[in-house]
């Protein structure tokens, strides 16, 4: 029964999609379609078969050392002080940012992730069809920021159609930066973190590709890309790269402080009228049709649809820290299906970083951004429905 209503949550998020297309005509129904078995397949592999868990346990173990690693430095600055049961959270979260910034600035340098992307990229677009660009974009989000992976293909704006800006702009906002995976992984189960990554990839793909799509000639389909890093040396690289750390962190407390205070006044006036009644609550009853659908208990529902609002109009970090506390209660298929839907930056807030960040890049795009802002928000929501869904499929 699970299992055929992950199916039907599938067809509505891709009917939706495809209902908000602006030109059916040249969907790509070959590429999504191995988009889906692909996604399905790592899902199948990753869950049920004991080299897939093997394969999640050696990452998770990875990353965990890289987090103990990470907890050194931090223990250094800031071990002398005082705090109370279960830590301060910018020390004990936020700040492992700073290390993993560095990490992936120094892997920038020595050209180990460029290749990376550059080959999966290019791999993906001749499985999918999809353009180059698009598909190198797609890697990229996995490891960069929203403003850094479009920065990284700011010399092929001037080829991007409307649609192709809509689907570079979906890959940034449905990933997530790796230089904050290790933030995560300290609020969320490590295993539904991870799968979530490739999952997004696709789904932002998927969901772009039907509500844009796309038909880039041969002779106009090429990805030139100027050298990500400018560092002169892997020492250079190091402090840019704890510098950058340090500046997310601080940017996502601040966010942090303006989101939770901003939910929390406006519970308050709710609560002047309704008494008891929280935004959340409001929200989850609202998502709870889609997340019966995803396959979330009946009995969790409101709950978890709550979280997943909470993301959408504030951002993840702010529901990961309200899910973090529901993790003992809940069953194992809802932890995995809320963990992996919060695993991407679709949220209202990234609409304006995405159309910040295409003004500086060339102006005249801008418009075309803050043009279908909502409906990029939308589909990168359904992009994030169905990796949740597809996971919850396998639990």
């Amino acid at each position: 029964m699970d299992f055929l209503l992950g199916i039907a949550a599938i067809v509505v998020v891709l009917g939706l999609a495809y209902l908000m297309s602006n030109d059916r005509k040249n969907i790509n129904y070959r590429g999504i379609g191995i988009m889906l078995v692909l996604q399905v397949i790592t899902t199948w592999f990753m869950f049920t078969t004991r080299i897939g868990q093997s394969v999640i346990n050696s990452i998770s173990a990875g990353f965990n050392r890289l987090i103990e690693f990470g907890m050194e430095g931090i223990g250094f600055v800031v071990g002398g002080i005082e705090t109370g049961e279960g830590g301060v959270f910018f020390f004990n979260v936020l700040l492992l940012i700073v290390f993993f910034a560095t990490l992936l600035s120094v892997l920038t340098y020595l050209k180990i992730l460029p290749n990376i992307i550059k080959y999966l990229g290019g791999l993906i677009s001749k499985v999918t069809g999809l353009p180059k660009v698009e598909s190198f974009n797609a890697v990229n989000s996995m490891f960069f920021g929203q403003s850094e992976a479009l920065i990284a293909i700011r010399t092929q704006f001037n080829h991007l159609t409307a649609n192709r800006l809509y689907i570079v702009s979906a890959s940034a906002m449905g990933s997530v930066s790796a230089s904050i995976v290790g933030a995560y992984l300290q609020m969320l189960p490590p295993q539904y973190v991870l799968v979530a990554l490739p999952l997004n990839m696709f789904s932002a793909l998927i969901m772009a590709s039907l509500i844009a799509p796309v038909n880039v000639p041969k002779e106009e389909d090429r990805v030139e890309i100027e050298n990500v890093s400018d560092d002169k040396s892997i020492f250079e690289a190091m402090g840019n790269g704890a510098l950058e750390g340090g500046k997310i962190a601080l940017i996502v407390a601040a966010m942090l402080i303006a989101f939770i205070a901003s939910l929390e006044l406006v519970n308050w006036i709710i609560q002047l009228v309704f008494a008891g009644i929280t935004l959340q609550e409001i929200l989850g009853y609202i998502l709870a049709p889609i997340g019966l659908l995803m396959g979330i208990a009946p009995n969790e529902v409101i709950q978890a649809g709550a979280v997943m609002g909470t993301k959408i109009v504030t951002n993840e970090f702010v529901a990961m820290l309200e899910f973090q506390t529901m993790l003992d209660g809940m069953s194992e298929k809802t932890v995995g299906v809320v963990s992996v839907f919060l695993t991407s930056f679709a949220n209202f807030s990234s609409i304006g970083i995405i159309a910040g960040t295409v003004k500086g890049i060339d102006a005249r795009k801008a418009a075309d951004v803050s043009g279908f802002g909502l409906k990029l928000l939308t589909g990168a929501t359904l992009a994030s429905i169905l990796s949740a869904t597809i996971v919850g499929m396998f639990l």
